[in-house]
C-alpha cells in the first residue's frame, strides 16, 4: 500500500487525449512486473487510478504507463511534463500467460487503448521470437488518428503478422475498415493456439466467441478486464465481479472463467 515517488522522464503524445509516460523511481530501484499487470498511479494530492503497464518487462528501471484522459485524475496524468513527480503503487494483478504459448501460435487482439496492456507481452514475444510459431496482431481503433504506437506497428510487421482496422476511415486511410472480428485468422490450430484479447468489454466477448467458433477452447483465450479498482489489493470491493476481485484475480483472466459473468445483467 506504500506509494513510491517517480519522476516523469519523457512524455510521448499519441493523440490529443492519450500519452505514454516514461517514469523513473526517485530511489532508482527498478519496478519488475509481468506483462498485463497494472499500477495505481496519480499526482500527489489527487486521486490515484489503475493504469496497465505498457513498457518493456526487460527494462524495469523505466516504467511506462499509457494513459487516456477520461476524468480529472487521468487528465492530470496526461498533462504531466518531464520533471513532474507522481506516486505509484504496485505492480498488482495477474499477467498474460505468454510462456504457456511457447512452441505454438499466438493471436493478439487489441481494441483502442487495449493495445497498451498487450504491448509488454508483444515486446516480450519479439525478444524471443524464435520460441513461437505464427504470431498475429489484430488491432482496431475508432479512427486512424486514434491509433497508438504507430511507428512501432510498422517495425513489428517485420516479425509478426500485423493487421490494423478502423471503425470509420478518414481521407487518406488505405487500411481496413470494420470490426476486428472480421480480420481474425480463418483457421486456428486449436491445440497449439493461444489468444490474448484486450479492449472494450463487448469487443472482447465477441472476439472470444468468434475464436471459439473457429474451434479454440475458452481455456486458451485470455482477456483483460477493466473495472473500478480503488485499492489494488482486494480490500475495498469496488472491482468485485460476483466471486472475483478483478484487482487480484485479474485483470488478466481466462475466458473460461469469466465467460459466464459477461452476459449477466448488472454485473
Amino acid at each position: 500500500m506504500q506509494p513510491r515517488a517517480f519522476t516523469v522522464r519523457a512524455v510521448r503524445r499519441h493523440t490529443a487525449d492519450t500519452a505514454t509516460l516514461t517514469l523513473e523511481a526517485v530511489d532508482r530501484v527498478p519496478l519488475p512486473f509481468a506483462p498485463g499487470q497494472f499500477t495505481m498511479i496519480g499526482r500527489p494530492g489527487l486521486a490515484e487510478v489503475p493504469i496497465s503497464i505498457s513498457g518493456d518487462p526487460a527494462e524495469p528501471g523505466h516504467l511506462e504507463q499509457t494513459v487516456r484522459s477520461v476524468g480529472d485524475a487521468t487528465a492530470a496524468l496526461v498533462a504531466a511534463r518531464p520533471g513532474d513527480r507522481l506516486l505509484v503503487r504496485g505492480p498488482y494483478g495477474t499477467g498474460w500467460a505468454v510462456p504457456d504459448a511457447v512452441g505454438g501460435d499466438l493471436v493478439i487482439v487489441a481494441g483502442g487503448i487495449g493495445l497498451a496492456p498487450l504491448r509488454p507481452a508483444l515486446l516480450q514475444i519479439l525478444r524471443r521470437r524464435a520460441m513461437y510459431r505464427r504470431v498475429v496482431l489484430v488491432y482496431g481503433s475508432r479512427t486512424p488518428d486514434q491509433l497508438l504506437f504507430r511507428a512501432q506497428l510498422d517495425r513489428w510487421r517485420e516479425l509478426v503478422d500485423v493487421t490494423v482496422t478502423v471503425d470509420a476511415a478518414t481521407p487518406g486511410w488505405r487500411g481496413s475498415v470494420g470490426l476486428v472480428t472480421g480480420l481474425l485468422p480463418a483457421e486456428l490450430d486449436p491445440g497449439r493456439t493461444r489468444a490474448l484479447v484486450c479492449g472494450p468489454e463487448v469487443m472482447m466477448r465477441l472476439t472470444a466467441e468468434a475464436m471459439m467458433a473457429r474451434g479454440l477452447g475458452a481455456d486458451r483465450i485470455e482477456i483483460s478486464m477493466e473495472r473500478d479498482m480503488k485499492c489494488g489489493i482486494g480490500l475495498c470491493g469496488h472491482c468485485q465481479l460476483r466471486e472475483l476481485f478483478v484487482c487480484m484475480d485479474g485483470p488478466v483472466l481466462g475466458y473460461d472463467r469469466v465467460r459466464p459473468l459477461l452476459t449477466v445483467r448488472g454485473l
